[in-house]
């Protein structure tokens, strides 16, 4: 027998009061009259924006004027012409150091945090977290009040790998000083559409 298992034997026989699991079917979740307008209020409060885009606005032309100084801009998207570099063509990850602003697709929003699920469609998933600045395009109809309806929703595709994006990256474990961008983008913008 292993370790593990000989301190989870001897955890469950000092256990006295047992108790059943809740039901989660029952869970009262938080909900909101307009979701669109929380997630976007969320969006700025984690440190990062949102912006609706008016319908027949051309995406490129928006991220051009939100980035005016990106070079190297990183996509697969066909709506994204603007982009210098296909990260499904890159073979090597570390090919995408140096990548000004990613611009990939969100599945599925979460207006109590503002989270953007992302499933992998992209073959180098670098591109999530190498990227200086990143923009993640929307559907404004995919946005749930909150995580429970978010889990409800999710599916992987064929990479099997997903994250929820939320805001830029920021840490401030050290020396209390807040540090954006330690672990991925500086930056974030929601395009709903």
């Amino acid at each position: 027998m292993s370790s593990k298992n000989d301190i989870l034997n001897n955890v469950r026989r000092h256990i006295n009061d047992k108790y059943d699991m809740p039901d989660l079917d029952n869970i009262a979740a938080i909900q909101y009259p307009d979701k669109l307008e929380k997630f976007m209020q969320m969006c700025k409060a984690v440190g990062g924006d949102a912006r609706l885009l008016v319908p027949g606005e051309d995406v490129n032309e928006v991220i051009k004027s939100l980035y005016p100084e990106a070079k190297v801009i990183a996509s697969n998207l066909p709506e994204v012409s603007i982009a210098t570099v296909n990260p499904d063509n890159v073979d090597d990850p570390h090919d995408l150091n140096g990548t000004d602003l990613g611009i990939i697709k969100g599945e599925l929003g979460v207006a109590e945090n503002a989270c953007v699920w992302v499933p992998q469609n992209v073959r180098q998933k670098v591109v999530y977290f190498i990227s200086e600045y990143l923009v993640i395009l929307l559907d404004k109809n995919e946005i749930v009040n909150n995580m429970h309806e978010a889990y409800n929703k999710l599916e992987f595709n064929d990479y099997g790998f997903g994250i929820f994006i939320s805001g830029p990256s920021k840490t401030a474990d050290i020396e209390q000083s807040l540090v954006v961008g330690a672990h991925g983008a500086k930056g974030v913008m929601v395009l709903l559409r």
